[in-house]
């Protein structure tokens, strides 16, 4: 009997480390690199940021990597501090070598974080779509588009963890 439990807890300590020693699927990496970018806005590291875009890359109004460099500048700069709280997160497509990907995001400024939980004010919250392709560097985003949403645009899930962040909303 004692040799049956040793064979079974050496069975499922094998299966276990399987399975956190497994490279990432494609659909973890491209929702690891949409965190990714989250916190690296936080953190306010343009650079960092800017890595992680394709050169050829034009957003949904015609600005090019520089004009989204600009844009994100003049964003970041406004703020004291940033708070980016990713919620809903999904691929449409995957492809070998492009992929889309929609999120909703919140934004708030970070001084500005606990007033909005405290009188229950809802943040900035956005729908992104993000087109990835896959380049020598890896994963890299080649298009975004990004629109306002009220409380009432949001997709459930989304809006069942913005109501566990901002109770009350």
């Amino acid at each position: 009997m004692k040799w049956f439990k040793l064979a079974f807890l050496v069975l499922g300590l094998w299966v276990f480390l399987s399975a956190c020693g497994r490279p990432p699927t494609v659909e973890e990496e491209l929702l690891g690199k949409i965190d990714t970018l989250c916190k690296l806005a936080e953190l306010k590291d343009l650079d960092a940021m800017m890595a992680h875009f394709a050169e050829a890359f034009v957003d949904f109004q015609g600005r090019t990597k520089s004009g989204l460099r600009s844009l994100l500048s003049g964003y970041l700069a406004d703020r004291r501090g940033i708070v980016v709280h990713r919620l809903s997160a999904h691929l449409i497509t995957l492809e070998a070598s492009r992929a889309v990907a929609e999120v909703e995001v919140a934004l708030s400024s970070g001084q500005a974080e606990a007033l909005r939980r405290l009188i229950k004010i809802a943040p900035d919250i956005y729908r992104i779509e993000i087109h990835f392709v896959r380049e020598a560097q890896g994963w890299l985003v080649a298009h975004a588009a990004w629109t306002s949403l009220e409380l009432s645009d949001l997709l459930p899930e989304s809006l069942a963890i913005l109501r566990k962040i901002f109770p009350g909303l």
